[in-house]
C-alpha cells in the first residue's frame, strides 16, 4: 500500500478557534521530474524505453498546455479533468466597457478536477482510502535508533491546513514548505 508521510503541527494563530490543537500536514520524500517519471513508468513491464515515455510526457505536457490556452479542458480517463480558471483583480471593473484583461485579470490558474467515476474514483473521499498514513517524524526517530540513519527527507512541504477537510495542496513547491 502506498505510503503518505505526515508531520504534526500545531496551531499557534492566537486567538483562533482551532489555538493549540494538532493537525497533521503532508510531508513529501522526492519530487519526480518528467524523466524520473518516464523512467519509473518503463520499469512497470512497459515494452517502452524511458527515452519513449519521456518523449510522450513532453509531448503531453506541451499538447495540454496549447489546449488548455485553447480554451478547452483535458480529460484523462481514470485520472480526471484539467481546466483553467480566471482570478480578478479586486474590485472589478466600474463599467462592462471599462474591463480589460490588462488590467482587470491578475491570473489564469491551472486546475485539476480527479476522475469520479465508480470504478477509477480518485476524488478525495476515495483518494484517502487507498493510502496508509505514517508518522514521519516518528519514521524517522525509529530509523535513528535503528542506526539506518535514512528518514523522509526531500524539499519537503505539506498542506497549508486549517484544521478543517478543505486544504491546498502543497509541497515540493518554490517558495513554500515547511
Amino acid at each position: 500500500m502506498a505510503k503518505i508521510f505526515y508531520l504534526l503541527k500545531q496551531n499557534k494563530a492566537q486567538g483562533s478557534k482551532i489555538y493549540g490543537k494538532w493537525f497533521a500536514h503532508g510531508k513529501t520524500i522526492e519530487t519526480l521530474n518528467t524523466r524520473k517519471m518516464a523512467t519509473h513508468i518503463a520499469e512497470h513491464g512497459s515494452i517502452y524505453t524511458p527515452d519513449v515515455v519521456f518523449g510522450v510526457l513532453e509531448k503531453f505536457r506541451s499538447c495540454l498546455l496549447e489546449m488548455l490556452l485553447n480554451s478547452k479542458r483535458v480529460k484523462i480517463d481514470g485520472l480526471g479533468i484539467f481546466y483553467t480558471t480566471l482570478e480578478n483583480e479586486k474590485g472589478g471593473a466600474d463599467q462592462k466597457d471599462d474591463f480589460s484583461p490588462t488590467k482587470n485579470l491578475k491570473a489564469l490558474h491551472i486546475r485539476f478536477l480527479p476522475d469520479q467515476e465508480a470504478e477509477t474514483n480518485i476524488s478525495s473521499r476515495e483518494f484517502i482510502k487507498k493510502a496508509e498514513f505514517v508518522n514521519a517524524e516518528a519514521l524517522a526517530g525509529q530509523l535513528l535508533e535503528s542506526g539506518s540513519g535514512d528518514s523522509p527527507s526531500g524539499n519537503g512541504g505539506g498542506n497549508s491546513g486549517n484544521g478543517g477537510g478543505n486544504t491546498q495542496p502543497s509541497g515540493d513547491v518554490p517558495g513554500e514548505g515547511d
